[in-house]
C-alpha cells in the first residue's frame, strides 16, 4: 500500500520512463496551479497529489500489456486517469471524454503543455462521441457500472481491456450485473487505498 508521496513516486518511476516522471512532475504543478481557478481536485488532496490521482491512475497501466491501443477515457475530468495514462505511454493513442467546457479546455491546454501528441480529447457527452473498436476502457467516478457499461460497450470487442476504478463500492457494483457480464469482471484492490477497489475484464459486455 502507497503511503507517502515518496513511495507514490518510486511507483510511478516503476512504470515509465524519465521523461514520462519529468511529464508527471509537471502534470501535478499545472493541476495545483489551475485548481486556484476552477475544481479540479479536492484542494484537501494537493498535498497527496501524488498517492491520489497520480498513482492512483498509474496503477491502471500495470494490468495493460504494451501495444494496446487507443485507450478510451470516459469522463475524465482533470485528466484523471486518461493525461496520467497518455504522459506515461506517449507510444499508446488516448482519447478523453469530457463534457464540461473549462475541463476540456484545461485538458487541451495540458494536453499542448506537456507535448503529448497521441491525446485526443473529445468535448462532447460520451453519446455525441463516433463509435470506434477502443483497446482499453477507463473511467473513474463516471457513472454508476450497469449504466457505465450500458454507454460504452459500442466502443469494445471480444479483445477490448477494461479498467473501472470503483472505490469502496466495487464488489457490490459488480454484483449488480448480469451473470453473462458479471462473469467478464473481476475485482483488483487498489494500491493507493485498502479499502478501495478496481473492476477489471476483458470483452464486450452483454448490454441488452
Amino acid at each position: 500500500m502507497l503511503e507517502s508521496e515518496d513511495d507514490a513516486r518510486a511507483f510511478c518511476a516503476g512504470l515509465t520512463d524519465g521523461a514520462g516522471m519529468e511529464r508527471l512532475e509537471r502534470l501535478a504543478t499545472m493541476v495545483v496551479e489551475e485548481n486556484a481557478r476552477q475544481n479540479l481536485i479536492a484542494k484537501s488532496s494537493e498535498a497527496a497529489i501524488w498517492v491520489r490521482h497520480l498513482a492512483d491512475s498509474a496503477q491502471l497501466l500495470a494490468h495493460v500489456p504494451r501495444g494496446t491501443s487507443p485507450w478510451l477515457d470516459l469522463g475524465t475530468g482533470a485528466g484523471f486517469p486518461g493525461l496520467v495514462s497518455a504522459a506515461m505511454r506517449p507510444d499508446m493513442a488516448c482519447i478523453l471524454v469530457e463534457s464540461r467546457k473549462k475541463r476540456v479546455e484545461w485538458l487541451q491546454r495540458a494536453a499542448v503543455a506537456l507535448g503529448l501528441a497521441n491525446c485526443r480529447v473529445e468535448g462532447k457527452r460520451l453519446e455525441h462521441v463516433e463509435s470506434f473498436e477502443a483497446g482499453a476502457i477507463s473511467a473513474r467516478a463516471f457513472a454508476p457500472l450497469p449504466k457505465l457499461l450500458g454507454l460504452s460497450a459500442r466502443f469494445s470487442t471480444r479483445s477490448t481491456l477494461w479498467l473501472l476504478p470503483k472505490g469502496r463500492s466495487a464488489v457490490q457494483e459488480l454484483s449488480g450485473l448480469s451473470k453473462r457480464s458479471g462473469a467478464m469482471f473481476h475485482v483488483e484492490q487498489s494500491v493507493t487505498d485498502g479499502e478501495a477497489g478496481i473492476v477489471i475484464g476483458t470483452g464486450r459486455p452483454d448490454v441488452s
